[in-house]
């Protein structure tokens, strides 16, 4: 019986990987694709999947079509590589769809991933993290005890200013940081690595997806994006994952997860590797700090900082801050108090509003 997959966000960096996997297992359909805006890339997907549903989400109704569109297909593993908040809701209407979802949408765990992970295990579904870090604690962590486990250790490229001074990084251009060293991905997520935002994200979701305290989450710059994370156990011993730099690998750990099969991906060869490691410098990459800050807050904290790091790289790319501009007005929002108990869908989804209009303001 084949598996059927849905792919949102087919068109970016994380759906042609996950295409590319897709279309060397006949055992895979796809019932669903769907793209933000490119509207020609998706009708050229329509052709190569006939008999999958396309939806192009940033016309009019659109997000709410796509949401009911998962509902209806009933699709058996969800790809969510839509780049933003706007992820978080289609995530949902996966889980509540009963499909497993393969997540690379950091945001819906940052936002909301208690509400996440507390639908999957009403609905019998699971999540299984595609971002190559958490691909690699997850797997690190199987038939692991994980109260053994003392640390876990997030891998950082450094991005393109991992060398740079700080007066250097206040003069940077969007070309500059656009220009990524290693991964080759969405201006969003690349600027992010830039600023290590994408790391802070990470800290945020390890939390929260491995039910782990801030303060055992942590970041070692590493160049070469061989190794993926570790994990530390309580007697010092370190085990870390290894492959090459390509999303490809934890897409297909995703889709044949709890199995593994034969891939025609190169593996990593020791001939001639040399691998690095480095301490952070939190100084020219604020973005870290504030992460480790709102995660150990906790309540509507992490959503803050994504909603702000999200309107200011928004602004950053239109050319109207400065790429250390950023991490200000991330801190400026955490300065409010967005504190809550338990929150739900309805005060995430405010409070993802309230610091975009907070942000505007400050921006202006």
């Amino acid at each position: 019986m084949k598996k059927r997959i849905a792919v949102l966000g087919a068109t970016g960096s994380i759906g042609k990987s996950a295409l590319d996997i897709i279309s060397q297992d006949k055992n895979f359909e796809v019932v669903l694709l769907s793209a933000n805006s490119n509207r020609q890339k998706l009708d050229e997907l329509s052709n190569q999947y006939p008999d999958a549903v396309c939806q192009l989400v940033g016309e009019n109704g659109g997000k709410e079509k796509l949401l009911t569109v998962i509902q209806d297909v009933h699709p058996d593993i969800t790809i969510n590589g839509i780049s933003g908040a706007a992820g978080l809701e289609p995530s949902l209407a996966a889980i509540n769809a009963g499909s497993h979802l393969a997540l690379a949408n950091k945001e819906t765990i940052v936002m909301a991933g208690y509400l996440a992970i507390n639908l999957a295990k009403e609905k019998g579904v699971n999540i299984i993290p595609v971002d190559s870090e958490h691909s690699a604690i997850f797997h690190l962590l199987q038939g692991m005890n994980k109260e053994q486990v003392s640390e876990i250790i997030l891998t950082a490229s450094g991005g393109p200013f991992r060398n740079s001074s700080l007066e250097e990084m206040q003069k940077v251009t969007v070309k500059d940081a656009l220009s990524h060293p290693t991964w080759n991905m969405g201006p969003k997520i690349t600027i992010d690595s830039a600023s290590m935002a994408n790391k802070g994200l990470e800290i945020i979701e390890a939390c929260v997806f491995f039910n782990t305290p801030p303060e055992k989450i942590k970041v070692v710059i590493h160049p070469q994006s061989i190794v993926h994370s570790m994990i530390r156990l309580s007697n010092g011993v370190i085990y870390a994952q290894l492959s090459k730099p390509d999303m490809r690998h934890p897409i297909h750990d995703a889709l044949y997860w709890p199995n593994t099969r034969p891939s025609t991906l190169n593996p990593v060869s020791f001939d001639s590797l040399t691998l690095e490691f480095h301490k952070p410098d939190l100084e020219r990459f604020p973005m870290l700090s504030l992460a480790w800050e709102a995660a150990k807050r906790g309540g509507l904290y992490p959503c803050a900082y994504n909603a702000a790091n999200e309107a200011a790289v928004a602004a950053f790319l239109e050319h109207r801050i400065g790429f250390m501009d950023i991490p200000k007005i991330t801190a400026h929002v955490l300065q409010a108090d967005w504190s809550a108990d338990s929150p739900n869908l309805e005060s995430v989804l405010k409070a993802d509003t309230d610091v975009r209009t907070i942000a505007a303001s400050f921006i202006k």
